[in-house]
């Protein structure tokens, strides 16, 4: 796909697929975007898809089947859009350490690239308010999926959380409760079952690509 020159053309990569249940349209939202007017789409189209299949296919889609619905909270951003978020002290970094991240389509520093969206999991959020801890569900995403990065937010007492992936995991769990650090790159411990304890069982969906629609099987 080509950069992004017209309505058309930003209306017809909204409608891309990247998984089952997600197309690109629900991950360019933004309020930073929309306040300041700020246009939130990507400069390589091609390598945003990419890096947002990847996320869907390998992240999302899993969480999803397993738990219900996922809510996308603030997913892609255009460098412009988040240059202006840090700026304006608007919870994001700066577009260096968002390289890979927030920011699909430009790779890091390294050269590999990466996707990052925050999420709610309304099934988690529930249990969350009524006092479940925040390290059961990472615990549960670090045995099952192959994420490279989470980092947890209190948020309105939802869980929030950026779920990254990246073409080199680092396996890295931060959050802004305590404990600030659960997991440093390289860690491999577990499974650690005891803390998540009546979760349901990992249930993946599977797709294939037939004449370049995206079907479930």
């Amino acid at each position: 796909m080509k950069a992004i020159s017209s309505y058309r053309a930003l209306d017809r990569l909204g409608r891309e697929r990247l998984s089952p249940n997600f197309f690109m349209r629900d991950f360019l939202y933004s309020e930073i975007s929309n306040f300041y007017g700020v246009p939130n789409f990507p400069s390589d189209p091609e390598r945003a898809l990419e890096a947002g299949r990847h996320l869907c296919s390998q992240l999302l889609e899993p969480l999803n089947a397993t738990f219900g619905r996922v809510e996308v909270r603030s997913a892609y951003r255009s460098e412009s859009v988040n240059a202006l978020g840090n700026e304006k002290g608007l919870n994001c970094a700066s577009n260096e350490k968002n390289y890979a991240g927030h920011i699909w389509d430009v790779p890091d520093a390294d050269g590999y690239i990466g996707a990052t969206a925050c999420i709610v999991i309304p099934w988690f959020a529930s249990r969350y308010a009524a006092g479940a801890d925040w390290r059961s569900l990472a615990y549960w995403i670090h045995d099952h999926l192959p994420y490279s990065e989470l980092e947890f937010f209190d948020g309105q007492n939802m869980c929030a959380f950026n779920i990254n992936w990246h073409e080199r995991p680092k396996k890295n769990i931060t959050s802004w409760l305590n404990p600030r650090t659960l997991m440093k790159s390289g860690h491999t411990a577990g499974p650690f079952e005891e803390w998540y304890a009546g979760f349901p069982n990992l249930s993946e969906s599977r797709y294939e690509k037939l004449g370049g629609a995206t079907t479930m099987v």
